[in-house]
């Protein structure tokens, strides 16, 4: 078998394949591409972990990764200060435009750019996410997990020019793993992505993200280890008495997500006609004179966590640690350090938790297993309060906090003090999710549009329209009859360059040809009509012509949508719009009927 043959056997499975994932029930396929992704994910999380933990190991002293405390003091003011230079530098040469990244820049990608990311993005969030986390600056690793592996499924899948709304389910698939790798928790990571990322639960995006999860999971225990992120003690299921006790917490923690939110849009709204370069290194500054009072807030923290599940502090200091993470993670991530909030919001909320669990053991003693195990039990509560309210994710919240415990009885207090924190945040104090909260601070907005959602998921592959013929303007009168004996419903009018200009429906070219003749008119008059239309321009003759549109055969229906708002009259599918030739091939055509029949009920459109 020759190469081009070869070549042009590949070539057809491509095809092939894109036209079957422009199908919205394309499962077994994409459950296919969630293995991959899972993988790819997978791989770039360990990469990360190893290449930052490595390094922490080798600067910090004693225990290792997150032992800032253990810095001499200067250091503690001198590390954020290096990192943040590092970073401006990292901006300055290669940002172009890019103000946020994360999991908010993952949304905003998905819903109005069709889940494409940047290798430009990529290596900023590696980079820089890797540097701010070794400097101490008071970012999550998980917000930059979940960046990290939904490009690179974004890549993947553009590289061999997958549809964009499979490429939307790879992007979240990535998520998906970045998420469950940082964790250890597929779960949550799967939940994390629908809820927060595809903001839908469907069959034909569970799948491939489930996958991903487990595969990213899998890959990151068998070369890091399958220990859990925090060492949670043995809990004990909560005595009834303790009810208003969670209640008072549910409501501490919304009130405390909100003011979160409220401090982070202050200093991220306040700083924006500052360069980002410049903003990253005041970060620096400031985070560096809070680490030099409390080094305890540098870095994600997670080792404070273990600690606060443990009941280690006392009560002013888990006050004090809450109120400075707090500030310190509003002043990284409000000014641009490109880190994330998961971890940062499990900190502060284990502290509040904490404090709640050592005022809930004096008021109860020690009847409920015993102070540390109490303790921590709030603890645990308020992480989970805490990621659901500052991130309007209560349920990923509740799996999170689920799966760290593999305790059932963590489910019903669980339950409760995330639904008390999430309305207390969005109701009372009327604040969104923060990663939305990030986007519109730097000027980017974001919308949820059941409609538009339909849409993204079907590309125009599936839903084109292949009943047409292409034809040059001028046909003869035998042509034009030899085409009404066909079933075609559409003609394709080139111009006289070739290029494809105008549809006229097959019903028009019927009206002209079949047209009577007025009776005043002359049988001499009547012949010179028909001697002329020998020929018939398709261009002139007076019928219902559309001009036509080229769109691309990866887009999906939103895009098809949004060219028809532009002024778009008709579409016709090409491999790459913006490389149209004469002898480019023709895949179908899309009307704005296609469009409506997509998303319109069909018991509507019966009643209608």
């Amino acid at each position: 078998m020759s190469r081009n043959s070869i070549k042009q056997k590949i070539s057809d499975g491509l095809e092939a394949l894109r036209f079957r994932l422009a199908r919205p029930d394309a499962l077994l396929h994409l459950a296919f591409f969630g293995l991959i992704t899972g993988f790819l994910s997978g791989s770039v999380i360990v990469l990360f972990r190893l290449f930052v933990e490595n390094t922490q190991d080798y600067l910090l002293p004693g225990r290792g990764a997150e032992n800032y405390e253990e810095l001499p003091s200067s250091m503690h003011f001198i590390f954020p200060i290096v990192a943040s230079i590092l970073i401006a530098l990292l901006f300055y040469q290669w940002a172009k435009g890019i103000r946020v990244l994360g999991v908010a820049r993952v949304m905003e990608r998905i819903a109005y750019h069709q889940g494409h990311l940047t290798l430009r993005g990529f290596v900023i969030q590696f980079v820089g996410a890797a540097i701010a986390i070794i400097g101490g600056h008071s970012v999550g690793r998980e917000g930059p997990h979940a960046y990290l592996g939904a490009t690179a499924s974004s890549l993947f899948g553009q590289l061999f020019r997958l549809p964009n709304n499979s490429i939307r389910t790879l992007v979240a698939s990535g998520a998906a793993a970045g998420i469950a790798a940082s964790f250890n928790t597929p779960l949550a990571g799967v939940i994390f992505s629908l809820e927060v990322i595809m903001m839908e639960y469907a069959l034909n995006s569970f799948i491939p993200v489930m996958l991903a999860a487990v595969v990213a999971t899998a890959l990151s225990n068998a070369v890091l280890g399958g220990e859990p992120a925090f060492v949670v003690p043995e809990l004990h299921a909560t005595s009834i008495i303790e009810l208003p006790v969670i209640l008072v917490l549910g409501v501490v923690t919304g009130a405390c997500a909100a003011m979160f939110n409220h401090v982070l849009t202050l200093i991220a709204s306040k700083t924006q006609f500052i360069e980002i370069w410049w903003r990253i290194i005041i970060a620096g500054l400031l985070v560096g004179i809070l680490g030099y009072i409390q080094p305890v807030i540098l870095g994600i923290g997670y080792d404070t966590v273990d600690a606060t599940l443990l009941g280690e502090f006392a009560l002013g200091t888990l006050v004090s640690l809450m109120l400075l993470k707090l500030l310190a993670t509003s002043i990284s991530v409000g000014l641009g350090i490109p880190g994330g909030m998961i971890g940062p919001a499990f900190f502060i909320g284990a502290t509040l938790g904490g404090a709640i669990g050592l005022i809930a053991t004096w008021l109860y003693g020690d009847g409920n297993g015993g102070n540390i195990s109490h303790i921590g039990f709030y603890a645990l509560l308020g992480m989970g309060a805490m990621m659901g309210a500052s991130l309007q994710a209560p349920l990923a919240a509740l799996t999170a906090i689920m799966e760290l415990t593999y305790n059932p009885g963590i489910i019903m207090p669980g339950m409760l003090v995330i639904v008390v924190a999430q309305l207390t945040a969005s109701e009372v104090f009327n604040k969104q999710s923060l990663f939305v909260t990030m986007l519109r601070s730097n000027g980017l907005d974001f919308s949820v549009d059941p409609v538009l959602q339909v849409l993204r998921s079907i590309g125009v592959a599936s839903v084109l329209d292949t009943n047409f013929e292409r034809h040059h303007a001028e046909i003869s009168k035998e042509e034009a009859e030899m085409i009404l004996d066909t079933d075609t419903d559409w003609i394709l009018i080139n111009d006289k360059r070739g290029m494809v200009t105008s549809l006229m429906p097959i019903s028009e070219l019927a009206k002209f040809l079949h047209r009577k003749a007025p009776a005043d008119e002359s049988q001499e008059s009547q012949k010179e009509s028909e001697e002329e239309e020998a020929v018939i321009n398709l261009l002139e003759i007076p019928a219902k012509r559309l001009h036509l549109t080229p769109i691309s055969l990866q887009a999906n229906l939103i895009q098809a949508h949004e060219t028809f708002v532009n002024g778009a009259e008709a579409l016709y599918v090409v491999f790459q719009e913006d490389k149209v030739t004469e002898d480019s091939r023709i895949y179908g055509i899309i009307t704005k009927q296609i469009i409506e029949d997509a998303y319109v009920p069909k018991t509507i459109k019966t009643l209608t």
